[in-house]
């Protein structure tokens, strides 16, 4: 490995993101280094009163189809892949009349952005840059010789390294970048293979590949002694990802994985539709509802499980407003995620200073398309968004009694909130707002227990002598295999079903709601989270 550090002469830089570039090179101009471009990086050098040589020049040959065709030649890669110690890469550039590149910067084209934008197909194939990460993996190769900058937030490292250094950068930056440069084209690459697959509508790719960005490292992943950090992939969906934290202290990775839970969840609540409310603690709704404003969701979703609800989560479906922010920071509130908010909101929530409010922009769509990723020893899970949408089902009564219009309401909204709950799972609902949950157990009668027991606690803590689970509705995320969970919700209380159906026992299950005069439908759709 050649020694550090590694003075610089000549510099080609050919970027799409032209933040800080003119700066960038005018500093390096200072250093005595010589720079070639390309395109329109070349133009904005000269615009600015900078001396660029056109890569042209060093190539012999101008920029062809469409640009297409400008870096990938022998005299470019022969300037970033030659070992500057080995006399035979010497001997070779002085035969062909090649030049040291010792440093290159290079973005990319954005395909990321140009995809996301919803561009046409021919849009997003004309913005997959080749000869970018050609040279980019040239010179991270050879950083033992060339710096690599793939990322203009690197600039200021490499500026003060070439002022500390007489102009030259050490081994130990040049392999942080070409680290970098590395995860920076698989990524990329990855995005690319990704959206292939999605518009040749393959679900099963040979080869699958994700990157992201990283957001921020994280101070500990779910305990002190895990490391953790964030990485954005780029999508568009609203959310964590995409959200403006306005006050707060950092967010930790329970945060994040719990904030992204209850959006998820908030995503089924059409805010044109209705104002709505969901509490999440360890990743699991612990309170949900609609109500006539946000203020009114709040207080019926935390009538649900009041004792979980501290140090919650709390996701909205419309803008947070004064009224909502002051009943929710009644409470202690680890984290408040709106689309929006407004002023007098952004005040109240000011006064509690570690409590984070995150404005994600929007409300992500329930029934767009997407894909989750989870690891496994050796390998990775991969599966599509469950985007299956209570709204949209066609329920099928099989019990003697029908539903009500107002059991109807109440079983889609219950089963809507069973999607978003750890399986097994049990949710009991009355009023558009739940009333009863029972998430994670083993057993589905152990859920059905559970969330009767929380719907008594509740009671007795608001002073009620009757639990609200009684003339409820239940949904269950998937059939039940016997009549005995069935029966749990029965005696506490529950009127009416919803379920995916599809058990051998579905008949005995049909006989036991008959049996207590308690309609049934089927939804055809299952909703397992694990």
């Amino acid at each position: 490995m050649t020694a550090s550090p590694r003075r610089i002469t000549r510099a080609l830089l050919s970027v799409s993101d032209k933040t800080g570039l003119v700066e960038f090179a005018r500093a390096l101009e200072g250093h005595g280094i010589e720079l070639v471009s390309t395109g329109g990086t070349a133009k904005a050098l000269k615009d600015a009163g900078l001396k660029a040589i056109d890569v042209s020049e060093l190539t012999g040959f101008p920029e062809m189809m469409d640009g297409r065709v400008k870096t990938l030649h022998p005299n470019v890669h022969g300037g970033l892949l030659a070992v500057r110690g080995d006399k035979a890469h010497a001997a070779a550039m002085a035969q062909h009349n090649i030049k040291p590149i010792d440093l290159l910067v290079v973005n990319l084209y954005p395909f990321e952005a140009t995809v996301a934008k919803g561009a046409p197909f021919d849009d997003c194939i004309e913005n997959i840059d080749i000869g970018g990460p050609a040279m980019i993996r040239a010179a991270a190769k050879n950083h033992a010789d060339v710096t690599v900058v793939v990322d203009a937030s690197d600039y200021k490292a490499v500026l003060d390294e070439l002022s500390a250094h007489k102009g030259a950068t050490t081994l130990d930056l040049r392999k942080k970048l070409a680290a970098k440069a590395y995860a920076r084209t698989a990524a990329y690459d990855a995005a690319i293979s990704n959206w292939f697959a999605q518009t040749l509508n393959d679900p099963a790719p040979d080869y699958r590949a994700f990157g992201g960005k990283l957001a921020e490292a994280l101070r500990y992943g779910e305990n002190p002694h895990q490391s953790a950090a964030f990485y954005r992939d780029g999508a568009t969906r609203f959310g964590v990802a995409s959200a403006r934290q306005v006050q707060g202290k950092q967010l930790s990775y329970n945060n994040i994985n719990d904030t992204d839970a209850a959006y998820e969840c908030i995503a089924e609540f059409d805010p044109k539709r209705t104002a709505a409310c969901v509490i999440v603690k360890h990743a699991n709704p612990c309170g949900v509802a609609e109500g006539e404003s946000l203020a009114a969701a709040y207080a019926k979703a935390l009538a649900c499980d009041p004792t979980s609800a501290f140090g919650g989560i709390v996701a909205l479906n419309r803008a947070l407003d004064a009224e909502a922010a002051k009943a929710i920071t009644e409470i202690f509130t680890e984290v408040i995620i709106a689309p929006s908010a407004s002023e007098d909101a952004i005040a109240i929530v000011g006064a509690k200073k570690n409590l984070r409010l995150l404005i994600a922009g929007g409300v992500p769509d329930p029934r767009a398309a997407g894909l989750l990723v989870k690891s496994v020893a050796g390998g990775l899970l991969v599966q599509s968004r469950d985007n299956a949408v209570a709204d949209d089902m066609t329920l099928k009564v099989v019990s003697k009694r029908t539903p009500s219009e107002a059991e109807l309401r109440d079983l889609r909204f219950a089963f809507r909130v069973a999607k978003h709950v750890k399986s097994n799972t049990i949710v009991y609902a009355k009023g558009l707002a739940t009333v009863g949950i029972g998430a994670g157990q083993m057993s589905r009668v152990d859920s059905a227990r559970i969330a009767a027991r929380k719907a008594e606690d509740a009671a007795r803590e608001s002073g009620s002598k009757t639990p609200a689970t009684k003339a409820s509705v239940v949904a269950s995320d998937a059939f039940f295999p016997f009549a005995d969970g069935l029966l749990v919700a029965i005696e506490a209380g529950a009127t009416a079903v919803i379920q995916p159906g599809g058990s051998v026992r579905d008949d005995e299950v049909i006989k036991a709601a008959d049996d207590h005069n308690v309609a049934m439908v089927f939804t055809g759709t299952r909703h397992f989270k694990h």
